[in-house]
């Protein structure tokens, strides 16, 4: 693959660092990305990924843009009010990016769909904001082996992991199921700072980039934790990849993917 010289210019802080160099660079072009969620984590993290070169970017969300929205879901714009997220944040990417190709779903992710979804994907981004969908997310990447990042914002605190089947604990490792209904307040009843999002889903970003060219250190078990009024992270080591997991251990409890009522916008910390 040889580069253009608008690719050379364009890449060309990518190019000068020794990590990634041309050889990094070919590799983000000739990847695949899926993002699911085109909110306060998608938007940021999409708007990296495209201007860093990945080649092709799924992103995945039924939703239509509404004002609430604007505060932190910056793809967006108010001009796109009532637009689907997904055309959206795919006409965002390409005028930011043109050399890469984007891939929309305007569906809601559920078992039915998901492994479908994820299958063509090198990397998954896991921006939903509710406990069902990322234990299905979890639990289809898993039973599928893609690596995949998640994370989670409320309020002024946020927290990422990344997840490598059979190389570290995954999400249900962590936190064995759902909590109850109504047990922890959503992003609507408790609230959440704009910016969490951008400092967050730049950081699920990162990891994706280094994930594909194969630089740094990933956070295979460890959870890193934000905390804004505080200012400071912490960088947490989970527990090995448990054999009594009921989705990553030797001898699963759950062979088949499920979902569970969707309540809204979560973080368990």
């Amino acid at each position: 693959m040889a580069f253009t010289n608008e690719q050379l210019e364009r890449y060309s802080r990518h190019i000068l660092l020794s990590e990634i160099g041309v050889k990094g660079q070919k590799k983000l072009l000739e990847s695949k990305v899926l993002i699911i969620g085109a909110g306060g984590l998608g938007s940021p993290a999409a708007l990296y990924l495209a201007a860093a070169g990945v080649g092709t970017i799924g992103i995945a969300d039924a939703d239509v843009v509404d004002l609430s929205n604007l505060q932190r879901q910056v793809i967006h714009t108010t001009k796109d009010i009532g637009v689907k997220k997904v055309i959206s944040a795919a006409e965002t990417m390409k005028a930011i990016n043109p050399d890469i190709t984007v891939n929309t779903y305007e569906d809601f992710v559920d078992s039915s769909n998901i492994m479908d979804l994820i299958k063509d994907y090198d990397f998954i981004l896991d921006g939903t904001d509710n406990f069902p969908a990322k234990f299905l997310i979890n639990d289809a990447c898993v039973m599928a082996g893609k690596p995949f990042s998640h994370a989670g914002i409320i309020r002024f605190k946020g927290q990422l992991t990344t997840i490598i089947p059979g190389k570290g604990p995954c999400y249900r490792c962590i936190f064995k199921e759902p909590p109850p209904k109504d047990a922890v307040p959503t992003c609507k009843q408790a609230g959440v700072i704009g910016a969490m999002g951008g400092v967050i889903g730049s950081l699920q970003a990162m990891e994706a980039v280094k994930y594909i060219t194969g630089v740094g250190d990933l956070l295979v078990g460890y959870l890193l934790t934000y905390d804004a009024l505080k200012m400071e992270f912490h960088k947490i080591k989970l527990p090995a990849r448990g054999e009594g997991c009921a989705v990553c251990s030797d001898h699963p409890e759950i062979t088949e993917l499920r979902d569970y009522e969707q309540p809204t916008c979560e973080l368990k910390l």
